[in-house]
């Protein structure tokens, strides 16, 4: 507009001010990106540890279930190869039978475990010249005990003293059962009266725990009483799965490796008992004899497996001893050799001696030669095995140590080609639960044989035995009179009466039944078992996690299948046609006539109670009105005078 021209001139940019960023934007940019890069390399970081942790699983996945597909492939193998053992076993019991124990000695075991010579088996030890006069006295004491005022004042007398032990409770109990045993009834009214004061302690203290322990003369009494009633029905329905579980566990347990010395086996479903290590063996059948031995085994266990096999079915007091037999290995027709657990060729090193081994002598095949057992007399023989050769000068002073299969405190040095690949036995030591597979492997192979047991025992299919229903009954008419409407009490009751008290203990000792000999392994075996019995008739429930004992978890799936066996039992004795006094005393009148024991020896055994608390029992008795007047203390000084020549005030 206008046709106006300026001339502005020329344009200059300035290039040295470039635009710059404050140095704070700079630092925080420079964190900002390395803590971006930071996230990203942790996401990466944590990607690959998901994705190596998915594939470690996935491994650990597939590895548990090849173990458990193995552990079900090997119970399979082995329940097949027990159940072949079982059918061959059935075969040789028609012709020789379960080796029952005589009533006398089943009797004996029950009432006096654990002494070497029970009063059943001794004869009265004193001069001939008084015995007469002794056996008269005690005849007299057998007449006192039937005095029921006498004998509960005898008893409750003793068990205020305090030096009168739990022992001995238990002791005199069994004498007293051996010295009524012809008079059960009697006997059994005995057991009511001291079982009503014992409910009666325990009512105003804490009912649950009554007949939990021994520690009462009354507790023993009921012990023995429940082993005489159910003695026929142990030997008519019990007795067979008994043993056959037995026969089973000592199959099984022999089958592996045992440590004669710390005891530990390979099979077995005691983790205490566990032998936790790999050890190569090889299984040598023998010909002529189908002992299955292995060539880890000492002399010994070679020795018993023998006689195991021909006198399967008979009687263990029929059985000779190993100790006195040789095992001889022929080489040839010339060459022969007595084998024994220690000789000069034993392997010493330091303070430690192996015990030998079939594999020691290197034993390869039983076929050729034949090994032979011969006994030995020790008596015409200057050579006995085991001390017929030398022995090692510093044996004797103690300062050699003794071990088989694992050393206490180290492993044993094995030969090359025995070893395994240091990989797996490094992997053993890193992670000892992997041998606990064996005792799976062990419960699954057993397992039909427990259910037999339990389901034998806790069925009322057939007749449940009158004393059971009997003693039930009078729990429960306690329960009510004292008021106690808690089932859970009167259950634990007869828990503590009949599974504790009795069923526990045979199932524990095989021996109390059978005339057997068990061994430490089977007893370990026996002892869980029981255990999950037990279990199995509590009703609280165990919470278990993975720092119960192994033993507990092991049947943890099998318990509450348990449980409602025990249940159903108890409320179907509950619902059957109560037994009758006189039914019961009719049945106790025939068990009275079973069996002849020694009672006499154990009415002696008894008096010497009475001696040691002569005064006091005399004085209790003056004390009470009654007693005066049936004259209690006046014949037990009587007694007194004839059993021991005792110098009373008559």
């Amino acid at each position: 507009m206008g046709n106006l021209n300026f001339l502005l001139g020329r344009v200059q940019y300035d290039t040295e001010s470039q635009l710059t960023f404050p140095l704070e934007a700079q630092i925080g940019l420079g964190v900002g990106a390395s803590f971006v890069a930071l996230i990203v390399l942790v996401i990466v970081f944590i990607y690959r540890k998901s994705k190596q942790a998915l594939r470690d699983y996935k491994k650990v996945q597939i590895q548990l279930e090849n173990l458990e597909t193995s552990v079900r492939d090997r119970c399979k193998k082995e329940f097949t190869d027990l159940m072949t053992e079982m059918m061959d076993l059935t075969s040789d019991l028609v012709g020789t039978g379960i080796p029952f124990l005589d009533y006398k000695s089943y009797a004996e075991r029950i009432f006096f475990p654990g002494h070497r010579e029970s009063p059943l088996q001794r004869d009265l030890d004193i001069p001939e010249c008084r015995r007469q006069t002794v056996e008269q006295g005690l005849v007299q004491l057998s007449n006192l005990l039937n005095s029921k005022l006498f004998l509960t004042k005898f008893i409750h007398t003793l068990e205020i003293q305090r030096t009168f032990s739990p022992r001995d409770r238990a002791y005199v109990a069994s004498l007293l059962t051996v010295s009524l045993h012809g008079k059960l009834e009697y006997f059994t009214d005995i057991l009511k009266t001291l079982l009503n004061d014992l409910v009666e302690q325990y009512v105003a203290k804490n009912p649950k725990l009554m007949l939990r322990r021994t520690e009462t003369v009354v507790e023993k009494l009921l012990t023995n009483w429940m082993s005489i009633c159910l003695y026929a029905f142990v030997r008519d329905s019990v007795g067979e799965p008994l043993y056959m579980l037995f026969r089973g566990i000592k199959h099984q347990v022999d089958k592996g490796p045992v440590d004669w010395v710390t005891g530990k086996a390979k099979y077995t479903l005691n983790d205490n008992r566990l032998l936790r290590e790999d050890l190569e063996y090889r299984t040598l059948d023998s010909q002529g004899v189908s002992a299955k031995v292995l060539d880890c085994d000492t002399i010994t266990q070679v020795k018993e497996k023998i006689l195991d096999q021909i006198y399967k079915g008979t009687p263990y007091c029929h059985r000779p001893d190993p100790d006195t037999l040789d095992l001889e290995w022929r080489s040839g027709l010339a060459g022969h050799l007595i084998l024994s657990d220690e000789d000069v060729t034993s392997v010493v090193q330091g303070t430690w001696k192996r015990l030998n081994t079939l594999q020691h002598y290197k034993v390869r095949t039983w076929s050729l030669p034949l090994p032979c057992l011969h006994s030995h007399p020790l008596e015409n023989q200057d050579y006995i095995p085991g001390e017929k050769t030398p022995m090692l000068e510093d044996a004797d002073e103690g300062g050699i140590k003794l071990w088989h299969l694992v050393k206490p405190t180290e492993e044993p040095e094995l030969p090359k080609h025995r070893r395994g690949s240091l990989r797996d036995r490094e992997r053993a030591k890193a992670i000892p639960e992997i041998y606990l597979t064996r005792l799976l492997s062990m419960k699954g192979t057993l397992q039909k044989f427990v259910d037999d047991l339990f389901q034998v025992i806790l069925s009322t299919n057939r007749p449940v035995p009158l004393a059971v229903k009997y003693f039930f009954d009078l729990l429960d008419e306690q329960a009510i009179h004292y008021g106690i409407a808690d089932p859970e009490t009167i259950h634990i009751w007869k828990t503590n009466s009949l599974p504790l008290r009795f069923w526990i203990n045979i199932i524990k000792n095989p021996q109390f039944v059978f005339d057997v000999q068990t061994s430490d392994n089977v007893d370990a075996v026996l002892l869980v078992i029981a255990q999950t019995f037990m279990d199995s008739c509590t009703i609280a429930d165990h919470k278990l996690g993975r720092d119960s004992p192994i033993n507990k978890l092991l049947y943890a799936r099998d318990i509450p299948r348990y449980k409602q066996m025990v249940e159903r039992y108890y409320a179907d004795i509950r619902q059957t046609i109560s037994a009758s006094d006189q039914e019961m005393n009719s049945a106790l009148a025939e068990l009275s006539r079973v069996g002849d024991l020694n009672s006499l020896v154990a009415l002696h055994e008894l008096y010497k109670y009475i001696n040691k608390y002569y005064d006091q029992i005399i004085t209790a008795l003056e004390e009470d009105p009654t007693a005066q007047k049936m004259q209690l203390g006046y014949r037990l000084q009587q007694i007194a005078a004839a059993v021991e020549n005792k110098v009373t005030d008559l």
